[in-house]
C-alpha cells in the first residue's frame, strides 16, 4: 500500500463527507514515505457535500452488506494475500517503506496519521486499553518512520488490543470514515456503479486521500482531465479505464512495491468482462495467486 499522510482532522472530516502484467515482487503491504498534504479540503469534498442528499438516495451499491464484504475480501487479497480480512486485525509489522508500523485490516500506519486517529478514537471510548500508553509516542512519530517510544512493547500491545471486540470495531469505523464512505459517495457522484465504487475505494486505500499526483484525488483529477465521467455524460467503462491507467502510473512511479496486479489481473479483468455490477462469481489474480468468490 502507498498512502499519503492524513494531516490533521480537517482533511479527514472533509473527506468523510465524500463519497499490463505487474512486477514479480513479493506480496507485502508497502507505502512510500508520507508527504504533508495540508488541511485544505479537496474541491470534490465540497461538491459531494452539495449533492449529499442525491447520492444518499441512490441504491447502496458497494455499501450493501454483501457487497461490502466482497470489497473487503478483494482488498485483503491484495493487501495480505488472503480472503479472510478479519484475520488481519492483529497484524503489525514495519515493512521498511518509510511509514513506520503498518497494522490492521487496511494497514493503518504510525507514520501516516490514520493509526493515530484510530488509537485516539479507541482510547476516547476505552481509556484503559493496551495502546493508550503509546499515544504520546504515536503523536511524536506521526509523519515519520521512527519507532521511538514505541519499541519494544507496541507490537505486543497491538496484538492484545486486537483481541478486544471494541478495538476491532474501532478499526472498522476508522476504515469506513476515512476510506470506504468517502470513496463510495464520490463514486456515486461521478455516476459509477458498484465496480467503479470498488475501484475508487481500493485506490483510496492504496494511494491515500492525497491531492498530489500520486494521491487518490490527484489520480481522479488526471482521469477526469482526459475522459468524462458517467455523470458528465461520458462512457463509464472508458472513464474507469482512464482512472486505472492513472492509478497504475502512480504505482509504477514508486521506489517500492510497484506490483500492479491488483489492477491488471483483478480490476481491469472485471472491467473487460463488463462486470460493472461486480457480480459474483469472481475469479482474479494478485501476485500470480488465484482467488475466487463463488
Amino acid at each position: 500500500m502507498t498512502r499519503l499522510v492524513l494531516f490533521g482532522a480537517p482533511i479527514a472530516i472533509a473527506a468523510s463527507i465524500l463519497f499490463s502484467g505487474g512486477d514479480s515482487e513479493p506480496p507485502a503491504v508497502a507505502r512510500q514515505a508520507p508527504e504533508k498534504t495540508g488541511t485544505a479540503a479537496p474541491a470534490a469534498a465540497e461538491q459531494a457535500d452539495e449533492h449529499a442528499d442525491e447520492t444518499d438516495a441512490l441504491p447502496p451499491g458497494l455499501a450493501a452488506p454483501a457487497m461490502k464484504e466482497t470489497a473487503s475480501r478483494l482488498v485483503a487479497s491484495a493487501e495480505a494475500s488472503t480472503l479472510d480480512w478479519r484475520s488481519q486485525y492483529g497484524a503489525i509489522e514495519d515493512v521498511g517503506d518509510g511509514t513506520g508500523y503498518t497494522a490492521g485490516i487496511i494497514g493503518f500506519c504510525s507514520g501516516t496519521n490514520d493509526m493515530l486517529q484510530l488509537v485516539e478514537a479507541y482510547t476516547e471510548e476505552y481509556p484503559d486499553n493496551p495502546l493508550a500508553a503509546y499515544l504520546p509516542a504515536l503523536r511524536a512519530v506521526d509523519g515519520t518512520d521512527s519507532h521511538e517510544g514505541l519499541d519494544p512493547g507496541f507490537t505486543g500491545a497491538w496484538h492484545r488490543a486486537a483481541e478486544d471486540p471494541a478495538f476491532r470495531k474501532a478499526q472498522d469505523a476508522t476504515r469506513d470514515r476515512l476510506y470506504f464512505e468517502p470513496a463510495v459517495r464520490l463514486a456515486k457522484m461521478d455516476g459509477l456503479g458498484t465496480l467503479g465504487q470498488f475501484i475508487y475505494y481500493d485506490a483510496m486505500v492504496l494511494h491515500g486521500p492525497g491531492v498530489e499526483a500520486d494521491g487518490f484525488y490527484g489520480i481522479r483529477d488526471a482521469a477526469m482531465a482526459s475522459t468524462d465521467t458517467a455523470a458528465e455524460g461520458g462512457d463509464e467503462t472508458a472513464y474507469l479505464n482512464a482512472f486505472l491507467d492513472e492509478s497504475r502510473s502512480a504505482i509504477k512511479a514508486r521506489k517500492v512495491q510497484r506490483d500492479t496486479t491488483r489492477i491488471d489481473t483483478a480490476q481491469r479483468l472485471f472491467l473487460r468482462e463488463g462486470n460493472l455490477g461486480l457480480e459474483k462469481p469472481l475469479v482474479w489474480q494478485v501476485y500470480g495467486e488465484t482467488f475466487r468468490i463463488p
